[in-house]
């Protein structure tokens, strides 16, 4: 079966649930007499009118080659990605009512405003809104401080500012305010910069400095490093194709080489943190070919990170997060051999970020070298490279 065909199919079967969800009326109480019909409020409208399964995206028509061109120009040079320095920068929110948010998937948003440097050097304040996002570190018991999406206003307000023409970005925040948090958030930082490294098919991020005020009584709250990562939009865009959430995907249906590349990186940094088939850590960049490329984020849980509350996945076998295990499609060693080849390539580049990381205290720096060594020295022993990626590999449609 065809790629498309097995897409085509993939998608069926979701719009099927999807119809038989919707089918389903609650019962009406006879008892209580006729019922008006409830009236929609026009919010409630307007989010069922714009709501449209994942698939929809599919059928959309595409600009042509010139207009795609433009698009992914201009995604490449959004200001907030054109430097890889640190820079600071200030919210101010009601933060006792967002940090109470911890509904998974919550689309309640909250007022805040983001103050940062100006093209002329003088402070900016931005009005921008707030909403929770994430899963386990939702969980009050693992974190005291929830992870964030900033959405911006119109464009018009953004001029000349770092974030010109963004509309939405995942803020990585600390987990609990003590300066250990700062360390964690470098690694996280340091691991998109290794996956930008190998490819270009990777999220970037931005390192910065943010201080948290309460909005209520103007007190700061904490001052942590974050980072901005960029929107799945304008990913999407440099690879000149767009965003799908696709869930059920197998790995017939994705592009070999960025698969493979993908799993790799992710046995490289100890990350099992991620599934294709739910939809977890990953989105899918698909072109006007109808070429899906699978892109990862969100590496706290990564062996390379070991943040605090990271735990092994016990149901592959995994004693510590820092256990490597590769999950992606089995291939011969000679299959495996061209894109082992990308990694020793890239090894220089590779420990140079780890080098080059600002703020990485050196028991941390020393201790990410060592863990990303040893990954080289597998690929350095054929042995090794058969035992990890062709005896150990796991026979599967998908993860």
């Amino acid at each position: 079966m065809s790629r498309l065909s097995s897409v085509t199919l993939s998608v069926a079967l979701l719009l099927l649930c999807l119809g038989v969800a919707t089918r389903a009326v609650p019962a009406r109480d006879s008892a209580a007499g006729p019922q008006a019909p409830p009236t929609a409020k026009p919010a409630d409208q307007q989010a069922a009118k714009q709501k449209k399964p994942p698939s929809a995206k599919l059928a959309d028509p595409w600009p042509d080659a010139a207009k795609l061109a433009e698009r992914r120009v201009e995604a490449e040079k959004r200001q907030l990605f054109q430097s890889e320095e640190q820079f600071p920068f200030t919210l101010k929110a009601d933060f006792k009512a967002v940090n109470r948010e911890r509904t998974p998937e919550s689309t309640k948003r909250f007022p805040a405003t983001l103050t940062v440097a100006g093209p002329d050097g003088k402070d900016v304040t931005i009005p921008v809104s707030l909403g929770t996002r994430g899963k386990s570190r939702l969980n009050p018991r693992t974190c005291s401080f929830v992870p964030l999406r900033v959405d911006f206003p119109k464009k018009e307000l953004l001029k000349g500012t770092l974030f010109d023409g963004q509309e939405s970005l995942k803020l990585i925040t600390h987990c609990e305010n003590e300066d250990s948090q700062d360390q964690y958030i470098l690694l996280e930082q340091l691991t998109y910069r290794i996956f930008n490294v190998l490819t270009p098919r990777s999220f970037r991020a931005r390192l910065a400095r943010a201080t948290y005020v309460d909005s209520g009584n103007d007190k700061v709250l904490a001052t942590r490093n974050a980072v901005f990562v960029e929107d799945d939009g304008d990913l999407a865009r440099r690879l000149e194709g767009r965003s799908v959430a696709l869930p059920r995907l197998q790995f017939k249906d994705l592009d070999r080489d960025s698969l493979v590349l993908m799993m790799l990186f992710q046995y490289m940094i100890g990350n099992t943190d991620f599934s294709i088939y739910a939809l977890h850590n990953v989105r899918f960049v698909t072109t006007p070919a109808k070429v899906f490329y699978p892109v990862v984020w969100d590496f706290d849980m990564a062996g390379l990170v070991s943040a605090p509350y990271a735990a092994p996945a016990q149901v592959l076998g995994l004693g510590s997060v820092r256990d490597r295990l590769y999950r992606g499609p089995c291939l011969t060693q000679d299959q495996y051999a061209p894109y082992l080849d990308v990694f020793r390539a890239k090894q220089a580049e590779v420990m140079a970020a780890v080098d080059s990381q600002p703020g990485l205290d050196e028991q941390r720096r020393r201790t990410a070298k060592t863990f990303l060594e040893k990954f080289y020295i597998t690929l350095s022993r054929p042995g090794d490279v058969k035992k990890e990626f062709v005896d150990r590999c796991r026979a599967q449609p998908t993860m």
